[in-house]
């Protein structure tokens, strides 16, 4: 796969530290901003859907990026493409934290979401040309403890830094932290790690990435900014269009297909009856996190009048249960379960969720953050159970060769789940908030209202996810893939 052995020197370890630090400063990245959106929305007057674009703009260029960021890899280098992409990033961290005009905000996060398309998918690649096939389980297990500290500190870190305002920069250093990291990395990169290209890299398909660009904007745009424009008809218009652009990239992707093996999206995987299945689950459960964690982030802050660093300390005790619930998941429940992991995961998280919206319903404003606690270390628990080994059940049936390209193509349609779950944010949660008076109604009722609205969205999202899951084989019918043969996408998935 590589044209490079892997470096037997503890200049390795070294390589490791830096793209693992550009993984937790992505993943940090992603968490840290929500909990700064109410402060983002006084300090430069952001209206709800520039808030929403904060977190879409992210989701939704990072979703359509990580497909070409990986080939961009094998072809150009991907030591070269990491630094670039991480270089990148913390630019557009800086304009982030520097600008003051909501747009230009928005501009820079997508920025931001691209730069992280091209530095993320480089990763596991460089580690798999960068450590010997009998030290990745070691390495595979260290990222993931790197992806479990980045999901509980994101949330906390974010709360810390705006609570704290240093330098009266109130939201900036949450984004302006990434300078010194970003600098250190490209210094530390430069010097540490080990250029890699694939020896038979495929060509870009610019054609579909530009169609399925459109698409998705035509889709998502119209959602978000739809309710400020009292849902004109072009909203509608432009929707519909959407599925004539997404059927026009299909057709050329069979185009592509025959004339040059190198397509965007490698249809034949989707007659695969798991993999198909397997990547509406992952479409789904995307939508129903990026709405659950947008407004929950909304109720709490604005409608619930509670500081950053509450509403961070809040949501410990959700991570805690995900990262536990995933642990135990592979390796006690799966080997022995199957299937029924995941199927038993979508009931806990969805009677969490309705824990949830008895709890808003009886206390009203008055809830306190250790009532939440119940509610949230069940859906947590139910979170875990999924998406630790959601992946590997959908590669299951997958040919052995294609197993790298499908786990890119899971991991994208998680990603382009979340966007238009952010752009349903504006349906299930904003529509609410409009409706309301508040002359007649206080700020916390209607919140709470909206929340309690947008988690049925949330229930029901889950209840067709546990559907889905039926397409995926009850247990993994195929021989693991050994460490050597493995595409490093594969691999993290069976780690």
């Amino acid at each position: 796969m590589t044209t490079d052995s892997p470096p037997t020197d503890r200049r390795r370890w070294l390589a490791l530290a830096v793209v693992m630090t550009a993984s937790f400063m992505d993943l940090v990245d992603v968490t840290i901003v929500n909990i700064a959106m109410p402060s983002i929305k006084r300090d430069i007057d952001a209206s709800f859907s520039v808030l929403q674009w904060l977190s879409e703009g992210y989701a939704l260029a990072f979703a359509i990026g990580l497909i070409t960021g990986g080939r961009l890899g094998d072809i150009y280098g991907r030591k070269k493409v990491f630094l670039l992409g991480m270089g990148g990033f913390t630019l557009a961290s800086m304009l982030c934290g520097v600008v003051s005009d909501p747009q230009l905000l928005v501009g820079a996060r997508v920025l931001q979401g691209l730069m992280g398309a091209l530095m993320v998918p480089q990763v596991l690649s460089i580690i798999h040309v960068t450590f010997p096939a009998h030290e990745r389980g070691k390495v595979f297990g260290m990222f993931g403890a790197i992806i479990g500290l980045g999901a509980v500190s994101g949330p906390l870190l974010g709360a810390l830094l705006t609570q704290w305002n240093l330098f009266g920069l109130e939201w900036r250093p949450i984004f302006l932290i990434n300078l010194p990291v970003g600098i250190a990395g490209l210094l530390l990169g430069q010097r540490f790690i080990t250029e890699s290209k694939a020896p038979k890299a495929l060509k870009l398909d610019l054609v579909g990435v530009a169609l399925a660009s459109v698409g998705l904007l035509m889709l998502l745009f119209p959602l978000t900014q739809g309710r400020e424009h009292d849902w004109p008809l072009w909203g509608f218009i432009s929707m519909g269009a959407s599925l004539l652009v997404f059927a026009a990239f299909i057709a050329y992707e069979r185009h592509k297909t025959r004339k040059d093996g190198s397509p965007l999206v490698e249809l034949s995987l989707f007659k695969v009856r798991s993999f198909t299945g397997g990547v509406g689950v992952q479409l789904v459960f995307g939508m129903t996190t990026g709405i659950f964690f947008m407004v929950w982030t909304m109720y709490m802050q604005i409608g619930l009048g509670w500081s950053a660093l509450r509403a961070g300390l809040t949501g410990i005790p959700f991570s805690i249960a995900v990262s536990a619930a995933a642990g135990m998941s592979v390796q006690k429940l799966v080997p022995r379960f199957g299937r029924k992991v995941l199927s038993t995961g979508a009931v806990v998280m969805a009677a969490g969720v309705l824990i949830y919206i008895w709890e808003a319903k009886h206390y009203g404003a008055g809830i306190e953050s250790w009532q939440m606690a119940l509610p949230l270390i069940v859906m947590g628990a139910g979170m875990g159970l999924i998406v630790s080994p959601i992946t590997d059940a959908i590669l299951s049936e997958v040919p052995r060769e294609h197993a790298g390209s499908a786990s890119g193509l899971i991991n994208t349609t998680m990603q382009l789940g979340n966007a238009i779950g952010l752009g349903l944010v504006s349906v299930a949660f904003f529509s609410v908030v409009d409706d309301a008076d508040p002359r007649r109604e206080p700020v916390a009722d209607i919140f709470g209202g909206a929340f309690t609205h947008a988690m049925w969205w949330v229930a029901g999202g889950l209840v067709l996810v546990f559907a889905l899951l039926f397409l995926l084989p009850k247990r993994r019918t195929t021989e693991d893939v050994p460490a050597m043969e493995q595409e490093p996408e594969a691999e993290l998935a069976a780690a």
